[in-house]
């Protein structure tokens, strides 16, 4: 009796060392995606637009390619605010009260609303052009919070320079953007800098919303030699109507993004809309892997392309210098 007594308890010692080691086990493998679950991501985009789309699908590409699959170990949460303040705030609220477990604001105005609505969730921004300026951030070097991301702040100077290039009758030029975005007044600021020291002229016209644009484009024509717009996303998303408008009325328009050149516009000196994504998604795996925001740095993409329209610079009457046609991405 004793000695089957003494053997049960030792088969019961072993059994509770034995659940102790499973339990033990799954608590190590919670280290992955939210703790061994599958990990919420939210994607907030101002408004629907080509270089904004090629941004998304980058990111969600390079996530994939880094380990993090869509309806595998993460759940990707798209909305798109269709140009719309008010939905901004309802869309960053939602991934609040969610409690995502990550952030990605495509567009300055995603990442100032989405900011204001949280300091703990990790927010990953990506094609501000002015993260300071817009108050996303108080620093680009380890910006600290919750927050970091990538920049698509371009040169206006360097655009100007290129415009010069190819219509150096220039004189005046049209500044066509949306005076409430953030990231358009600060690049407009440094045209206005650099017409000045050309002895060039800036002639304002300002929308709040994709229904001005036409009317505003319009109220140029006669008065300036060439448009200019930043990386405006309210007049991004209506860059069909301003060439169309430029094309009947042969004025050149400068942009600030490649795909506002594919819409119609004549030329710009930017950035490649899919390198950012990929940088943005590279950013995102690391915070999803545990690193925090707060101690990544802003990315400035340095790297910079001349895109041309051909076609449009045929319709407006504009020969383009065989010099810069040489070293173009031709549309």
């Amino acid at each position: 009796m004793k000695l089957t007594k003494k053997k049960g308890s030792l088969s019961l010692f072993f059994l509770f060392l034995l659940l102790a080691a499973l339990v033990l086990t799954g608590c190590a493998g919670n280290t992955g995606a939210d703790e061994g679950g599958v990990k919420k991501i939210g994607i907030i985009q101002i408004v629907e637009h080509p270089s904004l789309n090629t941004i998304r699908e980058a990111i969600i590409a390079q996530l994939e390619q880094e380990g993090f699959k869509d309806g595998e170990n993460i759940e990707i949460d798209y909305q798109n605010a269709q140009g719309e303040p008010s939905n901004l705030k309802t869309i960053s609220q939602k991934f609040v009260t969610g409690e995502y477990d990550l952030i990605i604001a495509i567009a300055t105005p995603s990442a100032q609303a989405v900011v204001g609505e949280t300091k703990e969730i990790p927010i990953i921004f990506s094609a501000c052009t002015d993260p300071i300026g817009a108050g996303i951030v108080t620093q680009l070097e380890r910006p600290g919070g919750n927050v970091t991301g990538t920049s698509d702040a371009v040169s206006a100077e360097k655009i100007m320079s290129l415009a010069l290039q190819i219509t150096p009758e220039i004189e005046k030029i049209g500044a066509l953007y949306n005076s409430g975005e953030a990231n358009s007044v600060a690049v407009i600021k440094e045209l206005k800098s650099f017409a000045q020291q050309q002895g060039l002229t800036v002639v304002d016209a300002t929308v709040s919303n994709t229904s001005e644009v036409q009317q505003a484009t319009l109220s140029l024509v006669g008065k300036v030699e060439a448009i200019f717009i930043p990386i405006d996303n309210t007049v991004a998303s209506a860059m069909p109507v301003v060439a169309e408008v430029a094309r009947q009325a042969k004025l050149p328009v400068y942009v600030g993004a490649d795909s506002m050149v594919k819409d119609g516009g004549l030329a710009t000196y930017g950035i490649n809309y899919e390198t950012l994504g990929r940088e943005t998604g590279k950013m995102a795996s690391r915070v999803l892997s545990g690193a925090n925001p707060g101690e990544i740095s802003v990315l400035t993409i340095e790297d910079v392309e001349i895109y041309i329209n051909q076609e449009t610079a045929e319709q407006i009457g504009i020969e383009i210098p065989e010099e810069i046609l040489a070293e173009a991405n031709i549309f």
